[in-house]
């Protein structure tokens, strides 16, 4: 049961990445008017960043399961939930709660926590 929720979280956090960066593109970047524009290049990329990194998280959270090594699979887990509990936290402490991303996020943790 421990295998299948860490694979529950590491598929939880690809979604929530994806919701993550391609409403970002399409919808935050398409409005925002940010000047200088190597400034929004830069928000671009630091915000596709951590879209990025939630994804290999995800990644690595799927393949704990089959990690052969008990340390590798310790550190994968204590690390995506360290990734993904600041993330919470920022998020609902940025919208005051009032945005559903921290729910997801720290659904994530709370799966991780459970299937390490």
């Amino acid at each position: 049961m421990r295998d299948v929720l860490l694979q529950a979280a590491g598929v939880t956090a690809i979604i929530v990445a994806l919701i993550h960066g391609v409403p970002g593109e399409t919808v935050v970047f398409a409005r925002a008017s940010i000047a200088p524009e190597r400034l929004r290049t830069l928000l671009r990329v630091v915000w596709q960043a951590s879209t990025v990194a939630w994804i290999g998280c995800g990644v690595l959270l799927i393949a704990a399961p089959w990690m052969e090594s008990e340390p590798a699979r310790h550190w994968t887990v204590l690390t995506a939930i360290g990734v993904f509990g600041l993330a919470a936290l920022g998020n609902a402490w940025a919208t005051r709660a009032r945005h559903f991303g921290w729910i997801m996020l720290a659904g994530v943790v709370a799966m991780a926590a459970a299937g390490y």
